[in-house]
């Protein structure tokens, strides 16, 4: 696909999910200081399926009004306590809210709860999900996790498209990262700022190209295209370089190649982490698209807990990735 079509295709999207905003006000911020950049735009210029459209702001103030806007329709459509619980077929929806300090937004939920079920009654954890994989999020299952909630609620992949039958752009999953939306669009609230400054976060070089709502142009940059082109992973660095090394997994599925170099540059900059700080650890893997992650990490939690004087080496490690995964 060329430009200027991928561009119309990315105007028509945006501005249909700006006729799902009610507040006049927040409408005008989105269409003012938005970016939409990523995966989607890969996707587009490859003549592929997108799986959801990232949006980033441009300031912080947006960032926030924007996510109080959507977790407040949340909570206007799921109140606090309706629902049932796993297991018992009760269904817990919690109190969500945004809380901003130190130049940071997060969505919080208030209390532990289910806010999203599925029929077969199976549930997995998760912390959060990769851009990319809003598709496969909605085809999976979802469960509570203190900075998680979902409406996903058997939804089909189709419906990341609209169906027409609910309501379109509503909230489906939340992490304190970001907020999914129904018909492909993720809402980033993680980072925020100028695309140079948002791209700092990105790991891959062929991510980088973006589109900005203030001018509704399409910016696309020869690094970018060159590695999209030859299908080649160009690691540019990261704040979460775990992450970048297991996200490999899903492009060389795709038919992507990545060189000896790139995996250097990762471990370089993995070497450089505490990882035996559970923070860290904890912070590393908030992006890795593996349930599994979450358990790994409570896990360690609970030890702390029990026992103060744990700490976090290579053997009591390997034995609990095994036995979870």
């Amino acid at each position: 696909m060329n430009k200027k079509t991928a561009t119309k295709l990315l105007i028509r999207k945006h501005k249909d999910f700006l006729k799902s905003i009610d507040d006049e006000e927040i409408r005008k911020l989105i269409d003012k200081n938005s970016m939409i950049t990523g995966g989607s735009i890969v996707s587009l210029l490859l003549n592929e399926k997108v799986n959801d459209y990232d949006y980033y702001f441009t300031d912080q103030e947006t960032c926030r009004r924007v996510a109080e806007y959507f977790v407040k329709k949340y909570n206007d459509a799921h109140p606090e306590g309706a629902g049932k619980r796993p297991g018992t077929g009760a269904r817990i929806r919690p109190r969500v809210e945004v809380e901003e300090d130190t130049g940071r937004v997060r969505v919080i939920v208030k209390s532990q709860g289910l806010a999203g079920d599925k029929t077969d009654g199976e549930y997995q954890f998760f912390e959060s999900r990769p851009s990319e994989e809003g598709e496969e999020f909605v085809e999976g299952v979802t469960a509570p996790v203190e900075s998680m909630v979902s409406d996903a609620d058997d939804i089909p992949a189709g419906e990341l498209e609209g169906d027409g039958k609910k309501e379109p752009y509503r909230v489906i999953f939340m992490t304190s990262n970001a907020i999914t939306l129904s018909n492909g669009v993720q809402l980033v609230i993680r980072f925020y700022g100028n695309p140079k400054e948002i791209h700092k976060n990105y790991d891959f070089v062929h991510c980088t190209n973006y589109w900005l709502s203030e001018d509704q142009r399409l910016y696309l940059n020869q690094p970018a295209l060159e590695a999209i082109l030859s299908k080649t992973l160009s690691y540019v660095g990261s704040l979460y370089p775990i992450a970048s090394v297991i996200r490999t997994r899903k492009f060389l599925k795709r038919g992507w190649h990545i060189n000896a170099g790139q995996y250097l540059k990762m471990c370089f900059q993995v070497s450089e982490l505490n990882l035996k700080d559970i923070n860290v650890l904890d912070d590393q893997l908030i992006g890795v698209d593996c349930a599994y992650f979450y358990q790994v990490i409570e896990n360690l939690k609970e030890r702390m807990i029990e026992d103060p004087d744990f700490k976090i080496e290579m053997p009591y490690l390997i034995s609990i990735i095994d036995r979870i995964f």
